[in-house]
């Protein structure tokens, strides 16, 4: 007879679809459990698309099938297929179940550095992610992911986006010379973005995360008509400068009927690399009236802390640098906070999640 660590250790050389870890360190298997000849497993994974369900009930069942004349039910709970409804833009890549557009009010808040460690932070709950840097004013997310000087590859008349951190990235950083000053008319805008969606070959993601130019402009609204934005996120400072320009970027989010996930505090404190101790140099926790005007959520207040500067300039972002940092933990917070009301914008209001009846093998 069959016992549970038998079930568990087989469990762990089934490898989830897209990453090199398995279902068992990812921490998707919720409940084993073995009487007499049955065994009965729930699986809890992120992804809705049914291609990954399929690989892992087949991959499950061959993994278990050598442990002899058992009964397997096998029950997988997974997001339900997202609306296509949030914004009232048409859906160009249908293979990608949500899209996250990161904007700000004004520059120089820290924009790209939280869209950058969101995006790894999903990558690490297994999320399969993509990240398009449509800050085509300013495109510096090919140096904070490491791929600066690497070049895209081309199939045809698409684009493969580049692998860094288990995140697929475009920017248009990668495709033209560094350097080179970029200079955008509005109509050269809204083209821009538009090749850049249908152009790229990203395949089927859990999540695309947008890095939005600052301000509230032709990129925004051309990204809003293009696809069925599922949430945005807002990215501030603790300083009333940078809130009243954050109050223009959630008021278009309103217009384009975008749904808010919340508001990323960056600056929040700055945290001693001596002591470990937290000081309020440039203020802390201002946003909050802010998220409650706009019935949304502050997901998180990210400090200044140097690992955060010295990751983006290496390439080596902090949530890969150092993973176990106050920072880190925040993000990673800050990514199951997002990854929650993605579940509840696609639901409308309802149950977050459906489980699939069991099973038998």
């Amino acid at each position: 007879m069959v016992n549970k660590e038998q079930i568990q250790e087989k469990l762990t050389q089934v490898i989830y679809p897209g990453f090199k870890k398995n279902i068992v360190d990812f921490g998707f298997i919720q409940e084993i459990t073995v009487q007499n000849s049955v065994v009965s497993i729930l699986l809890d994974i992120p992804s809705a698309a049914p291609e990954i369900e399929t690989q892992l009930r087949e991959e499950i069942s061959k993994r278990l099938s050598f442990l002899g004349d058992i009964r397997i039910e096998l029950s997988i709970t997974k997001p339900k297929m997202p609306r296509e409804t949030s914004s009232n833009g048409k859906n160009v890549l249908p293979n990608i179940q949500n899209f996250v557009m990161v904007s700000s009010g004004k520059g120089g808040v820290g924009k790209s550095t939280t869209t950058v460690n969101l995006a790894i932070a999903l990558a690490q709950q297994g999320k399969r992610v993509g990240l398009l840097d449509a800050d085509i004013y300013g495109p510096n997310i090919p140096r904070m992911m490491g791929i600066e000087g690497e070049q895209p590859v081309f199939l045809g008349k698409t684009i493969k986006p580049i692998l860094a951190h288990n995140v697929k990235v475009m920017s248009i950083g990668s495709l033209v010379e560094r350097g080179a000053s970029l200079i955008w008319k509005g109509a050269m805008v809204t083209q821009a973005i538009e090749q850049m969606l249908e152009d790229i070959k990203w395949g089927s993601l859990d999540v695309l995360l947008f890095d939005m130019p600052p301000g509230t402009g032709d990129a925004q609204l051309a990204l809003a008509q293009s696809l069925p934005v599922t949430s945005g996120v807002c990215v501030t400072t603790p300083q009333k400068v940078a809130l009243d320009d954050t109050i223009r970027s959630m008021d278009m989010f309103t217009q384009l009927h975008i749904p808010i996930a919340g508001i990323v505090e960056n600056m929040s404190g700055f945290i001693c690399p001596d002591s470990g101790k937290e000081y309020d140099i440039f203020g802390k926790g201002t946003t909050q009236p802010l998220a409650d005007a706009y019935q949304t959520e502050v997901l998180g207040e990210v400090p200044i802390e140097p690992a955060i500067r010295e990751g983006g300039d290496s390439g080596l972002p902090i949530m890969v640098l150092a993973p176990k940092c106050e920072t880190s933990k925040r993000y990673q917070d800050m990514a199951n906070k997002l990854w929650k009301k993605l579940l509840e914008v696609n639901e409308e209001g309802g149950v977050n999640n459906e489980t699939i009846q069991p099973t038998i093998f």
